[in-house]
């Protein structure tokens, strides 16, 4: 029998309703999210885990503000307002998500030159987070990836975990889009990829 597992994509408030980078409608995933978790014997949680003044922090750069890019490291990147800093509340992940008892919670974006929007590597593809090896020791082979946001974190770890040779489905009824267009362009890049809805 194929051994799965649930990945949970960065449920934590600064994405949530009233976040310093509230993605619309977040908050109305959550309920789906429980209802599905009900499911999977084993629950991973990602967790955006940033250092203060964070090299994706627009405030890191003078003179840019949020959402514009720049060259950084060789690659095009977005800058983002503050959030999701280590030790604030708006890095915490909702407390309804926590009491699901996620078997390991892999925490990204730790590094304060690069950012990380999959839950398996950083940006440049140097690090890895640790969760390849965890699910490798646990037999894991195919993944059901949800949570925020479509366009971002889970379209990077999608095509991350398909790129290791997991089986990935995504649920598309429990994720939302930073934007409705880049959400739909995502959504087609993981079919693309191999990813199953």
């Amino acid at each position: 029998m194929i051994k799965e597992a649930l990945l949970i994509i960065d449920i934590q408030f600064d994405f949530l309703e009233g976040g310093a980078l509230a993605i619309p409608n977040a908050n109305d995933i959550i309920p789906e999210i429980l209802k599905i978790a009900t499911n999977f014997k084993t629950i991973i949680l990602s967790q955006d885990w940033h250092p203060k003044g964070h090299k994706s922090f627009a405030s890191s750069h003078p003179g840019k503000k949020p959402f514009e890019q720049i060259e950084w490291h060789g690659n095009k990147e977005t800058l983002w307002p503050d959030h999701c800093v280590q030790n604030t509340k708006g890095a915490e992940i909702h407390p309804e998500l926590l009491a699901l008892n996620p078997k390991v919670i892999i925490q990204k974006g730790t590094d304060l030159e690069i950012d990380s929007y999959s839950a398996f590597f950083d940006n440049d593809k140097k690090k890895k987070t640790g969760i390849d090896l965890w699910l490798k020791d646990h037999q894991i082979q195919k993944i059901s990836i949800c949570g925020l946001a479509t366009d971002y974190c889970v379209m990077y770890s999608a095509l991350d975990a398909l790129e290791l040779n997991y089986e990935v489905s995504v649920l598309t009824e429990a994720c939302k889009p930073v934007n409705l267009n880049s959400g739909s362009l995502a959504l087609i890049e993981m079919k693309n990829k191999g990813a199953k809805f």
